[in-house]
């Protein structure tokens, strides 16, 4: 893979740290005049092949995938360049702020034979994989709760007037975009798409710093939590007529889960993934799905995209809140 990475921010650095273990890997960056001595910097410390400062240039040259790790405004237009320009695009989350616009990139894709993946750690993780297999043994689901409540140190300074891009409507932050979108896509890659969505949101200057997502599924119920301006312990619990799944971590890093029977029983299925970085299930995959061509797993993939898009839109249009381009909506 000749892999082109747009950006240089935190989820950048968080992909480098397991890089140099995927197989036959090269990269190139796209960076800005802003960002120049830290891309310069970035692409000596990893031994880039390139350094690009213009996009065109990169989507002309022999790089086969983009990284789209941009801000979420972002990832639209620049994926959409990806995918006309004939190159697989592997897209941070969340992949846009519009259903139409997922929708639209999903048929772009499949039109032009191009893999576009999200890039949620989420389904890829083996934890979340033997989870899946064992859904069945709590019973019939009644209830699911998902609570990812992280105080964040942005939030002082976004009390202070100071407004970085995970609370910037004109960025598409906040806590539903940022965080509840890992207890949605859990939810929603487990069970599908839910009948109705209803978002109770805390707003403070035109976002959204905590909220309470719930997902009717007709015969059980979905809760997803995500807060930015408060703090709890973080746990997921899918509760069932014969027991339940315990998970006491984000689900975008669980590696362990509990099963806990009506009967008494218990079983803990710990140390999958414990000493690995959380992205290199995901890329390992996106790296097989691109070589092998696989689009039926694209197609499903993409499908839980578009529902967690629909979702997201919905959700954020109940609680009032704007993005730039909705206007066009």
């Amino acid at each position: 893979m000749k892999l082109g990475i747009l950006g240089t921010g935190k989820i950048v650095h968080d992909f480098l740290m397991i890089a140099h273990e995927l197989p036959d890997l090269t990269m190139s960056v796209l960076g800005t005049e802003a960002t120049r001595e830290e891309t310069e910097a970035l692409a000596a410390e990893h031994h880039f092949e390139r350094t690009f400062y213009d996009y065109e240039e990169m989507l002309a040259s022999d790089v086969d995938t983009i990284y789209v790790a941009l801000p979420n405004v972002l990832h639209y237009a620049f994926t959409k360049r990806a995918l006309l320009a004939g190159k697989d695009v592997i897209l941070e989350k969340p992949a846009v702020t519009r259903a139409s616009e997922m929708r639209e990139l999903a048929a772009l894709a499949k039109e032009r034979k191009q893999i576009l993946i999200e890039a949620v750690t989420t389904h890829y993780l083996p934890a979340y994989q033997v989870l899946k297999e064992k859904i069945a043994e709590v019973g019939r689901v009644r209830i699911v709760s998902a609570n990812y409540s992280q105080y964040s140190s942005r939030y002082d300074r976004f009390k202070q007037g100071i407004v970085l891009p995970a609370f910037d409507p004109q960025k598409a932050g906040g806590a539903l975009m940022d965080l509840n979108v890992y207890n949605i896509n859990f939810v929603v890659g487990l069970f599908g798409k839910p009948q109705a969505v209803h978002y109770h949101a805390n707003i403070e200057r035109d976002i959204d710093t905590s909220g309470i997502l719930t997902l009717d599924y007709g015969d059980f119920k979905a809760v997803c939590i995500g807060a930015k301006d408060c703090g709890a312990p973080v746990m997921t619990v899918i509760e069932g007529d014969a027991g339940n799944f315990v998970v006491n971590r984000p689900v975008n890093q669980m590696n362990a889960f509990t099963i806990n029977g009506n009967d008494g029983s218990h079983a803990a299925f710990e140390g999958m993934q414990e000493n690995a970085h959380r992205m290199k299930p995901e890329f390992l995959e996106f790296i097989r799905m691109i070589r092998e061509r696989d689009y039926e797993k694209d197609e499903a993939m993409l499908a839980i995209s578009v529902t967690v898009a629909e979702i997201l839109e919905e959700a954020r249009h109940q609680a009032g809140l704007v993005f730039p381009g909705d206007e066009e909506r």
